[in-house]
């Protein structure tokens, strides 16, 4: 098909994410131009991003060069390309070869378990294990990461986990072959060696959590409906992927690699829209396990660099997900032949209530003021082999801005001996394992507070000094410091000095003559326990520090760098500080990192009750007051009646 039949329809802002036809015509043009045959694999088709300058300016009904960047693998050759084609010119804008690279995993390269099924060696293996049905095990292919001179690049591996279950709808998780790896080539589709530590028994309780596949459950049956009703409707505006709630303003994208992008952020003040955030978005997550042992010692699985989080969505349920009047948003990517993928509902959209706002009541003349508090909530949910997370962003009415990551669903178990007591995971069920991990999460804030100079401000809280100043030894105030270099805002939370960080522009002043910032509110957080010889610190060393901040370039867009896959290390953020750039009143990164420290325990088998964690970025004098002074009274609701003094002000 001539690129030029394909109808396209026109963007309606440079950052709309690609549509089906434009993918289509994007791959169309990259197969005729450079006579693809078919063992060259898409692994990424996406929209490349326009100039901040050019987005700026940007004006309604102003014409759109949209172009396609794309990641290549030629299977046949293992050798790795780069794309960009103008989709509007119909040409291939630049094709370059990048070399001693493995690209992220296709979906096709999940789908190894026939691979291993087939193989006669695997067989004998399981059945030194007494498994006579090959078609009851399940396997989760794993990263391979570098570990050594079998890991290189110059071959694409993935190692093969295997879990067997009773029956066909069986959770095979509490089966675990452990002692028994495949390693796999994913080009040609074939077992490479199988790494055999010997066999442990299968533990003998099954780990059902569906009520008609256990016995042990027994449903609640004492709980009433809870209904969300918007008789009216939502308080939210959406045009193509633009995003109007109150006072919010901001777009929002999908890719295979991040999932869900905030883009554009702004809030109404004073009638002026007000940037705030150009981009956000997911920049890698890393997951390290504690066990020491050839099985487990070399899981640390890069989730978004290595597997994709976005390509690994889910489609979502109304009444199950997501409550309320809710607006979804189809994610829409190429698979590995650049034939069109969708994934339905793949975001949600939707409002909730969240308490209270503020409130106060006057003991003198007994008036009360009260307001309700609402987020906008956009997210999406992933399924990355055994484990579910769920990145919810939400946008809050006093000019607070969240993102809380949900973590839930299946421990990655191993066998134990009868008897046998681990010192790297605890037992979750007799003779099952769930090893101790921890899961990062790096955030990449392109900051935009009232332009686009901002700086980075560090605040630490010190006690006064003995003496006369302090007579009774209970002072204490702030001390700030801007950062003026990369290397220098290289940071960990310390909270003796209850040590926070604040973006600000020194260009904008509020009106007590402050500069106006943001501040991230840290929650939750680790730091992790491999030392800096290991694979996992040399491939991934931002996670050594909570805080980062860089220069902006538009070609560093992942912590880990931009192949973690099979990388030996050394790139992304700490290659990136490297070069000790300026950014005090720049154009300026902000990566947050954050950790969730998980000691296993038996409350989170069969499947994980949700964990959370979370960071805010909350105004500090970017505001003139209280933004949330304007909330209207709440309706008084015949529920609360009473024979007292409505507490609504009514």
């Amino acid at each position: 098909m001539n690129p030029s039949e394909l109808l396209v329809q026109k963007a309606l802002h440079p950052l709309e994410p690609l549509t089906a036809s434009e993918i289509t015509k994007a791959v169309t043009i990259m197969k005729r131009e450079k006579e693809l045959n078919d063992t060259v694999k898409f692994v990424q088709v996406v929209l490349y991003e326009p100039d901040k300058e050019l987005v700026s300016n940007f004006k309604e009904g102003d014409s759109i060069d949209r172009e396609a960047f794309i990641i290549l693998l030629d299977s046949a050759e293992n050798k790795t390309y780069e794309a960009i084609v103008s989709i509007t010119k119909e040409e291939v804008v630049s094709y370059e070869y990048i070399p001693n690279v493995q690209p992220s995993f296709t979906l096709e390269d999940f789908d190894i378990e026939q691979v291993c099924k087939n193989d006669p060696d695997y067989q004998a293996a399981l059945l030194k294990r007494g498994v006579t049905n090959p078609d009851l095990v399940m396997i989760d292919p794993w990263s391979a990461g570098y570990f050594n001179e079998l890991d290189e690049p110059s071959t694409r591996v993935a190692r093969a986990l295997a879990w067997v279950r009773k029956s066909e709808n069986d959770n095979g998780y509490a089966y675990p072959l452990t002692g028994l790896y495949a390693v796999v080539d994913l080009n040609k589709k074939e077992i490479i060696r199988i790494e055999d530590y010997g066999v442990k028994p299968l533990p003998p309780t099954e780990g059902n959590y569906a009520p008609e596949l256990s016995d042990s459950i027994e449903v609640r049956k004492d709980l009433k409906p809870l209904e969300i009703i918007q008789a009216e409707g939502p308080s939210f505006e959406v045009n193509g992927h633009h995003i109007k709630w109150q006072k919010w303003d901001f777009r929002i994208s999908f890719t295979p690699r991040e999932g869900l992008v905030i883009h554009q952020v702004g809030f109404e003040d004073k009638g002026k829209r007000r940037p705030i955030l150009y981009r956000a978005s997911l920049s890698e997550m890393v997951v390290p396990y504690a066990d020491t042992t050839e099985m487990h010692g070399r899981q640390n699985a890069f989730d978004a660099g290595e597997y994709g989080m976005g390509q690994l969505a889910n489609s979502l349920e109304l009444g199950c997900d997501c409550l309320g009047h809710i607006h979804y948003f189809d994610a829409v990517m190429a698979d590995h032949n650049g034939n069109i993928r969708t994934i339905p509902n793949a975001i949600c959209l939707h409002e909730e209530d969240y308490g209270v706002a503020w409130k106060h009541t006057d003991w003198r003349t007994d008036d009360v003021e009260v307001r309700r508090s609402r987020r906008l909530v956009v997210s999406f949910f992933s399924t990355v082999a055994n484990y579910d997370y769920g990145f919810f962003w939400s946008f809050y009415q006093d000019g607070t801005i969240e993102q809380e990551v949900k973590l839930t669903g299946m421990l990655n178990t191993g066998a134990l001996d009868e008897g046998e007591i681990p010192k790297y995971g605890n037992l979750i069920a007799p003779q099952l394992n769930a090893t101790f991990h921890q899961h990062f999460f790096n955030f990449r804030l392109d900051m935009e507070l009232d332009g686009s100079k901002n700086s980075v401000v560090e605040i630490e809280t010190v006690p006064e000094e003995k003496g006369p100043n302090n007579p009774y030894n209970n002072g204490w105030y702030p001390v700030s410091k801007t950062f003026k270099t990369e290397k220098e805002a290289v940071r960990k939370m310390n909270l003796e000095s209850v040590r926070t960080w604040k973006v600000i522009n020194p260009n904008s002043k509020n009106f007590v003559g402050q500069p106006v910032g943001y501040k991230i509110v840290t929650g939750e957080n680790c730091l992790p326990f491999a030392n800096d010889d290991s694979s996992l610190i040399k491939r991934a060393g931002f996670l050594k520090n909570h805080l980062h901040v860089t220069k902006f370039d538009r070609k560093e867009q992942f912590a880990s760098g931009s192949y973690p896959n099979q990388s030996k290390g050394g790139e992304g953020l700490t290659k990136y500080i490297e070069a000790n750039r300026n950014i005090e009143n720049e154009d300026l990164v902000v990566w947050y990192t954050m950790g969730h420290h998980h000691l296993t325990r038996t409350e989170d088998w069969p499947i994980m009750p949700t964990a959370y964690t979370n960071f805010q970025l909350k105004p500090v004098g970017f505001f003139d007051h209280n933004p949330a002074l304007d909330l209207p009274r709440p309706a008084l609701k015949s529920s609360c009646q009473s024979n007292q003094k409505s507490s609504c002000k009514h």
